[in-house]
């Protein structure tokens, strides 16, 4: 598959290869993808955001709803990602609409990470203004304290996000920038999809 990726009919196998490939290689976070909002007056947003659910519905992530992208996505729940392996000297690109996911998933992700990371999601006010370090640092102290030995449950604010893809393009470096490029794309979320292979 890695050879012809162009000859390949459905974008979700292409993609599990690619991120196994780029999993093996890649020296640091594999799973990073940039993350693209606008905000309520259409003025676009870019963060670094790290992939963590991939499944036939969709790209997930998580974080904190009040968040600035939160609030993007709630005013917009459309948004586009890119991965970049640079050194695989491949990217990936996916755009589409954007569904919470379930309270179920969202809490069993959220069991899973470090003890610490969850005490975090309930000090930290993301995207919001911090007056000093120390600022942050006393309020991880206190939820630690609040919550002692007991369990960590996950903040209300904090949550699962689900892009469902309607277009996603493979593109793949070549000698004198005449890379291969071969997009998939789709009406709507469930729908069939359709291939082209696109000029550098």
């Amino acid at each position: 598959m890695t050879q012809d990726f162009t000859d390949a009919q459905e974008p979700f196998a292409l993609f599990e290869h690619w991120f196994a490939e780029a999993s093996a290689k890649e020296i640091n976070d594999p799973n990073a993808m940039c993350l693209s909002t606008v905000d309520k007056d259409g003025l676009p947003d870019a963060r670094m955001v790290l992939l963590k659910g991939l499944e036939p519905r969709g790209f997930v992530f998580y974080t904190n709803s009040e968040s600035a992208k939160g609030a993007e996505l709630s005013h917009n729940m459309k948004a586009a990602l890119i991965f970049h392996w640079k050194s695989l000297r491949r990217q990936v690109r996916v755009r589409g609409p954007v569904e919470m996911v379930s309270a179920e998933e969202a809490d069993a992700y959220f069991a899973s990470r470090p003890r610490d990371s969850r005490i975090g999601a309930w000090a930290s006010k993301q995207s919001r203004p911090l007056e000093t370090r120390f600022a942050l640092e006393k309020a991880v102290a206190r939820e630690a304290a609040r919550f002692g030995l007991g369990e960590v449950p996950r903040p209300p604010h904090w949550n699962g996000y689900r892009i469902r893809p309607v277009q996603i393009e493979f593109w793949h470096d070549r000698p004198f920038r005449l890379h291969d490029r071969v997009t998939f794309f789709r009406d709507e979320p469930d729908g069939a999809w359709r291939k082209e292979r696109l000029y550098p």
